[in-house]
């Protein structure tokens, strides 16, 4: 895949983050995609990732902003750069009770590219950053 390709891919993939796409977002996925969860293991597979997404839908609504995508010679590695906006809408096991908190962090993905889909999405962001924020509402 072209450099250009994999810029386009990883815009379509950000876009349908943003615009709650799933179906879309997961278009975008290898079927056994290996997903690397911030602070947490690694899942395998779209099912898994599909998964994920509907539980992330439950506990949060947020949109990636201020978004940097870079990409390496060949096209087969990218990482986007961004700032997360959201809401925090229900309380997640673990972690602060739920009441609309808003948040704002950075944060960033870091993808594997193989046949002209995403085969890796790894994310890394700041727990505790993003702890403090909703703690004191």
């Amino acid at each position: 895949m072209s450099e250009a390709e994999t810029r386009t891919l990883i815009e379509r993939y950000v876009a349908a983050f943003n615009s709650g796409d799933r179906d879309a977002m997961l278009a975008c996925l290898s079927e056994d995609v290996a997903h690397d969860i911030n602070q947490g293991g690694r899942e395998i597979g779209k099912e898994k990732f599909r998964w994920f997404l509907g539980m992330m839908d439950r506990h949060y609504r947020e949109e990636l902003s201020d978004v940097a995508i870079m990409v390496n010679q060949g096209g087969g590695r990218a990482a986007a750069e961004f700032t997360v906006r959201g809401t925090y809408l229900a309380t997640a096991e673990g972690l602060p009770e739920a009441n609309g908190q808003t948040y704002s962090l950075p944060a960033g993905i870091f993808f594997e590219i193989d046949d002209g889909l995403i085969s890796r999405v790894t994310t890394y962001y700041n727990l505790a950053d993003w702890t403090a924020q909703v703690a004191k509402d």
